[in-house]
């Protein structure tokens, strides 16, 4: 009778934990002190429960991890980045040129954007310029999760890897680090499709970057295997799914219509963002909307 007792009294009912959860989430608002502009827009309470995810609930730790992305993101400015650029012609669009990294026209069993890389088809050697167009692509699946989706998937295509056409260790690095300290909680799942011997390698490099959260979301899955093809099943409708990742459909990329895609949806972004699309200029080396010189003030708590 004892032990019945002591079980029922450490039990933890659903609607305690959302108490408690919301509670966390005020918490950490009143922690980052007033906002505003683009910071109080990116402050949303599903933003903030990400950052406590990420970070075990724990304020302190979720509140640091914020404020340096807002840090970032006034310096960044990833929302500004646009498909093609009046003065830097076709800078981002030219990094998607082969197809090596796109969103794509489908979404795995739960609705989440699923962003396709193809390594293989890598075509330009630039470190900086590989992050931007992964930084972009991140905002656009993020401005295209279905309502009510926080995360998005990714699907990574090795078929023609090689280390030579593969991108440098320090893109590598410097795409994990923004997506594990700059998006929390973003991505659900990385499925490494038939990677060669030879990645090994380089994944033992790229490993050592990520954090085991990040680590247990990576999958490798390889073709004419009987548990990765039921494992495939489970996430994706094989309809939808293309063949270069065991499914039935046909895997395409016509840059030229996702182009236009992209020129809409940076439209899209620009008003989400409250600016409009005037000529861009360069700024800090990046490229930034003339209308929008804003930074992203973070305002101390008061005291």
């Amino acid at each position: 009778m004892f032990l019945l007792r002591k079980n029922t009294q450490t039990q933890s009912h659903p609607e305690d934990l959302s108490l408690e959860k919301d509670a966390k989430v005020s918490e950490l608002r009143a922690a980052l002190g007033p906002l505003s502009g683009r910071c109080l827009k990116y402050c949303n309470n599903a933003c903030l429960r990400r950052y406590l995810e990420a970070r075990n609930w724990n304020v302190d730790k979720a509140k640091k991890m914020l404020e340096e992305t807002l840090k970032w993101r006034a310096t960044y400015k990833p929302e500004e980045i646009r498909w093609k650029d009046v003065i830097v012609q076709h800078e981002i669009a030219h990094e998607g040129e082969t197809g090596k990294a796109f969103r794509s026209n489908f979404h795995d069993m739960l609705g989440r954007t699923v962003l396709i890389m193809r390594p293989g088809m890598q075509n330009t050697n630039s470190p900086e310029d590989n992050v931007r167009h992964i930084v972009y692509l991140l905002e656009n699946s993020i401005l295209n999760l279905p309502e009510g989706q926080e995360q998005m998937s990714w699907l990574i295509d090795f078929t023609g890897f090689s280390l030579s056409t593969n991108i440098s260790i320090k893109a590598a690095r410097d795409i994990i680090n923004i997506l594990q300290n700059h998006y929390p909680e973003r991505l659900a799942l990385a499925l490494l499709y038939n990677p060669p011997k030879i990645f090994q390698a380089f994944y033992k490099a790229v490993k050592y970057f990520l954090d085991p959260k990040t680590a247990q979301k990576v999958s490798f899955v390889y073709p004419n295997s009987k548990s990765s093809d039921n494992f495939m099943k489970t996430l994706f409708d094989l309809e939808n799914l293309p063949c270069e990742f065991g499914g039935k459909a046909t895997l395409k990329y016509d840059h030229e219509e996702f182009s236009r895609m992209m020129a809409e949806d940076d439209v899209k972004t620009a008003k989400l963002w409250g600016f409009d699309e005037r000529p861009h200029h360069i700024m800090n080396g990046h490229s930034g909307a003339a209308v929008v010189q804003e930074a992203m003030p973070i305002s101390s708590p008061a005291s």
